[in-house]
């Protein structure tokens, strides 16, 4: 079978020769030499703004036209270069009034539907949940002291009880970076630190917010609409996500980060493929051809955003370094398939010279910038964890250093060595926890971590049962996971064998997020880690959805059938999301009906 190329681009597919000249109208006519191996046809916009794709077919490519100007009517050669780069349907996202305002509306309103998942009750319990016990306390002492202070033993009931000045003047030994302690800290500033609920107020906060980011950037990603509002609702409604987004811990600031970075590259993508064509096709109108590397574009301002956002994710965990790795190789690489496309004769140095060395001087120190700019309060406050461990070893320094570098330079090595003892902490973490998991597990979810668990009897409960429990368990629905561990399957097929950029995409995250802790078997670790990389988890089953669509959406009997089947599926993953929300969100039920949340063993 003949492969549509479904992407938003053909240079991504490989169905075109690396140093294929772009096809632009000319009045010469093409000789033998000059036709090109045969193409898929692009996909285009199906109804209702859904994916679709015309039939698979082998059609000859226009003639390939040398790189001189010929007379074309002004901008012909421009929209050729854009054919291109984008997909057909891609280039159609927005031109009409009603994909414009569903195009707004779809992720608001699933947006609603993860505010509402995610709010009602959020004070429930109103207890500290599990390392709530760290990131909260810690986040108040911040927002009160300027630094994470330390607390006597058995603090938890007198802060639930709102007797939350009770910390030593001691600093605390911290093993995390303060991003994410801060953002809890200003949820602590605008519900007051009192209330349960404003102790998670940030993280579901950045939930919702997560949610309709992520059914923007699927649009963008997919060229539908329909498709990124469906991974939009997948988020919404899936157990990973509620349950981080109700829960005061650090997970869910590292996933936003590295969520909003992604979306800002997805942009930078499409900015940067729109300049080069604009300015391919001034050279090429011009008579001089796009050259050997083909033009510069500029500053890349989205890339610089991602990079802030790269920062700010290292800044909540260590872990984001591994996205800031994935994600600038990933942007490299998709600037170098454009400068193929548009007809660079040496399109891989160009990117090199052109696109990569300019990102590595760009993008890596502003995450280093961005990243000690986290950790301002620990260098102002004297009173912070090791601030002062150059005291009593101090370094050496010319005299004619001044006061205030020295100063500066005594603090960096107090911070140096502040991380060399956090680092020495998370390679030699291996602790035995109930609820440690192996990562090969996790896309499973073999062996969720249960957050919060409280079981009583004879009628004491509030379910009417003899027995109740009230539980927060950190499970995806586990149709979700399951269908979207198997459409990672179905992405790696389309990486190998039809090289489709927005496999890669999907793809990318996951690498960042689950495979690095393949090689720490031994340490200390848990399935709710799962949550860093859970949006690309949710991107996977879409491409999974729209892989289906576009090999049917061309015959009206099949497109009926998948979209019944779709719809179906769809469907029961909301019903599988209902059935295990009072589970995500510790509603007092039967013990027994608990039980029957308990799909596998490994579960309780």
């Amino acid at each position: 079978m003949t492969g549509v190329t479904g992407t938003n681009g053909a240079d991504d597919a490989g169905t075109q020769d690396a140093s294929t000249s772009p096809q632009v109208p000319s009045s010469t006519a093409p000789s033998a030499r000059d036709r090109s191996t045969t193409t898929p046809d692009q996909p285009t916009s199906g109804p209702s703004g859904a994916t679709s794709a015309t039939a698979p077919t082998a059609v000859d490519v226009a003639p390939r036209v040398d790189l001189v100007k010929h007379d074309r009517p002004a901008g012909q050669t421009e929209q050729a270069l854009l054919r291109r780069l984008f997909s057909d349907r891609f280039l159609a996202l927005g031109v009409t009034a009603q994909d414009r305002l569903w195009g707004w509306l779809g992720p608001l309103l699933v947006a609603v539907v993860a505010g509402i998942a995610r709010f009602v009750n959020l004070g429930n319990p109103s207890t500290l949940v599990f390392d709530e016990t760290y990131y909260v306390k810690g986040a108040y002492t911040l927002l009160n002291l300027g630094y994470e202070a330390d607390w006597p033993d058995e603090p938890n009931p007198a802060f639930e009880a709102g007797n939350q000045d009770g910390y030593l003047p001691a600093a605390d030994y911290v093993v995390h970076p303060p991003v994410g302690k801060w953002m809890i800290a200003l949820g602590l500033r605008l519900g007051g630190s009192e209330n349960p609920w404003a102790w998670r107020l940030a993280p579901a906060v950045v939930g919702v917010i997560a949610v309709f980011l992520l059914a923007r950037t699927a649009r963008r990603l997919f060229g539908s609409t329909t498709f990124g509002i469906v991974a939009g609702g997948i988020m919404a409604v899936d157990g990973v996500a509620i349950v981080h987004s109700r829960t005061g811990l650090l997970d869910v600031f590292l996933m936003f980060w590295v969520l909003v970075a992604f979306a800002l590259l997805v942009k930078d993508r499409e900015w940067f493929r729109r300049r080069l064509a604009e300015r391919s096709a001034a050279l090429i109108d011009s008579g001089r051809g796009v050259g050997r590397d083909g033009p510069v574009v500029g500053i890349r301002w989205w890339r610089l955003a991602a990079a802030v956002a790269l920062g700010l994710a290292c800044g909540t965990k260590w872990s984001g370094l591994y996205f800031v790795a994935v994600f600038c190789l990933l942007s490299v690489a998709w600037d170098a398939t454009a400068r193929r496309s548009v007809g660079a004769r040496q399109w891989h140095i160009g990117s090199v010279l052109l696109d990569g060395v300019p990102a590595a001087a760009s993008m890596l120190p502003t995450v280093l910038v961005t990243y000690l700019l986290s950790w301002s309060a620990w260098f102002a406050n004297p009173r912070s964890y090791d601030r002062q461990w150059f005291v009593s070893h101090p370094g050496s320094y010319p005299d004619w250093v001044p006061d205030v570098m020295v100063g500066w330079g005594e603090a960096l090595r107090s911070f140096w060595q502040y991380h060399e003892k956090m680092l020495a902490f998370h390679t030699g973490l291996d602790n035995p926890h109930t609820y440690m998991a192996n990562p090969w597990g996790w896309l499973l979810q073999l062996r969720p971590t249960s957050f919060y668990w409280r079981k009583t009897e004879n009628f004491d409960g509030g379910c009417g049962a003899e027995a109740c429990a009230r539980a927060i368990t950190s499970v995806g629905n586990p149709l979700v996971w399951w269908l979207a561990t198997a459409a990672i399957l179905v992405a790696l097929y389309a990486v190998v064998l039809r090289r489709d950029w927005r496999a890669v995409a999907v793809l990318s995250g996951i690498v960042a997020g689950w495979v690095p802790w393949l090689f720490f078997p031994d340490r200390t670790i848990f399935t709710f880690y799962t949550i860093a990389f859970a949006p690309w988890m949710y991107l996977t089953l879409t491409y999974a959805l729209v892989l289906v669509w576009e090999q049917v959406a061309d015959d009206p009997r099949l497109r009926r059938r998948a979209l019944r089947v779709m719809g179906a599926l769809l469907g029961l993953i909301l019903v599988v999301s209902i059935f295990f929300y009072p589970v995500w969100t510790a509603m007092d039920i039967p013990y027994d009906f608990w039980r029957a949340h308990m799909w596998l063993r490994s579960w309780i």
